[in-house]
């Protein structure tokens, strides 16, 4: 590690009017924190990636147990970060019955996934679930970053509103993360707002529309600054921070020209700009590298990003499945309809893998950002043919900070709630709780 005589704090921002932009951690940044323990405590992180309307269990499965499992075909796409991923089965989430409601399963597995609350049989505002353990993590782990938390999703949560399913309020599905029990959190799928979350400060809409319209770049808003910094760098420092940079741009470029495809459809120029990509994997490549320029430059710690929405009638002629998710996803053990199935849930996995190993291979102090951090990926459902809330499938990823053993299965029985798993990554991530939903107990031997 070169040290240079620059000692920087952990939260430095380059700002102007209209944009910040915090940098990554950098050497020049270890002097200021060898005098406190965040020198010696690294940074905890906790994200949700969510898959929708379940997973072909016996395609998700890995057929023993322990530290020498071999890859089930789904998660073999993940065999990249094998050294890192614990997989979970035998874990229920019972607060998904029916408790009386009827039918209704898809709203029921969205709003309990991370909240573990059965949720209240409504179609109007008086909705109720439970605060989901994203937001607790947040209330600690958003304590110094610009973002709390960071909610996404690749559907567009205002198309679905009113009554979704039996009755169920749309609100179910259109999101995974409760703020509080009665206030849900908005998910933002559209990539430019998301762009201006993470580095906006307070652009109006003329000067968004200016710069987007003469193709400006938020980093020539600080520019100056960046040229001052750069020259008290060390190296190896001012490499990562060209790094990091042009990370910021090609994200940047990829909206800009998103959303000019948008704007040959749509006239006149609508509030919201169009940043939404006409590509599905696109769009998702482009949530996920926003994802990770917030990890790297810290501006938050915990997010959630759905890559489907319960009930979704989204196709993907791109890899031979013409038919809507949520049809094939009742697949009534047709074979042809479970191949499309599996195909498609391991065309998921392989978008979520790229994510995970870019985190892998990203410096972050004395690791890496896979090594500090824990995401989670799984579904509210099993067997979707059923609405099965029984053996979810769950994946989580990464050394959460030296807490978290990879490589292993671990299978649980006797109806283990997911709750006890969310309680044991609150622990991990240094929020503990006594109680979450229908958990206890942490669970043992993770």
């Amino acid at each position: 590690m070169i040290i240079t005589k620059m000692a920087l704090p952990r939260r430095t921002f380059l700002r102007t009017v209209g944009a910040t932009l915090a940098l990554p951690m950098l050497d020049a940044m270890v002097p200021a924190l060898s005098t406190t323990t965040a020198a010696t405590e690294p940074i905890r992180r906790l994200g949700f990636v969510y898959l929708p309307m379940g997973a072909v269990m016996d395609h998700w499965t890995p057929e023993s147990t322990g530290e020498n499992f071999a890859l089930s075909p789904i998660l073999n796409t993940f065999a990249g970060v094998r050294d890192q991923l614990t997989v979970l089965t035998g874990l229920d989430n019972s607060q998904a019955a029916q408790m009386g409601a009827g039918n209704g399963g898809h709203s029921r597995c969205a709003a309990v996934y991370l909240t573990c609350t059965h949720p209240k049989h409504t179609e109007g505002a008086d909705i109720q679930a439970g605060t989901s353990v994203d937001q607790i993590a947040a209330r600690e782990l958003g304590k110094n970053t610009q973002l709390p938390s960071l909610e996404l999703a690749i559907d567009t949560s205002n198309a679905m509103v009113g009554n979704c399913e039996n009755g169920y309020s749309c609100a179910y599905i259109n999101t995974l993360s409760w703020r509080t029990p009665t206030n849900p959190n908005p998910m933002e799928s559209n990539p430019r707002k998301v762009f201006e979350r993470l580095f906006g400060d307070g652009e109006t809409r003329d000067q968004q529309l200016v710069r987007m319209q003469n193709q400006r770049s938020i980093l020539d808003w600080v520019r100056g600054d960046l040229r001052r910094l750069q020259r008290e760098l060390g190296s190896a420092d001012q490499a990562r921070v060209s790094e990091y940079l042009d990370a910021v741009r090609a994200v940047e470029q990829r909206i800009q020209l998103a959303e000019q495809r948008g704007h040959e459809e749509v006239l006149p120029l609508p509030d919201a700009p169009y940043g939404i990509p006409l590509s599905y994997e696109e769009h998702v490549e482009l949530m996920f590298d926003m994802l990770w320029l917030a990890y790297r430059s810290d501006v938050t710690r915990v997010f959630t990003f759905a890559l489907g929405r319960e009930l979704s009638n989204r196709t993907y002629p791109q890899i031979g499945i013409p038919e809507s998710h949520h049809g094939v996803s009742h697949h009534q053990n047709d074979p042809a309809k479970l191949a499309k199935l599996v195909k498609l849930q391991t065309h998921h996995a392989q978008l979520t893998a790229s994510f995970l190993e870019r985190l892998k291979t990203t410096e972050d102090g004395d690791g890496s950002l896979l090594d500090h951090s824990i995401t989670m990926f799984g579904s509210g459902m099993s067997n979707s043919n059923l609405h099965d809330y029984m053996n979810l499938p769950i994946a989580l990823f990464g050394g959460g900070s030296g807490r978290l053993k990879g490589s292993r299965h671990l299978s649980y029985s006797g109806e283990t709630p997911v709750a006890s798993l969310y309680l044991s990554l609150l622990e991990k991530v240094g929020s503990p709780l006594a109680q979450f939903g229908d958990g206890t107990v942490t669970l043992s031997g993770l």
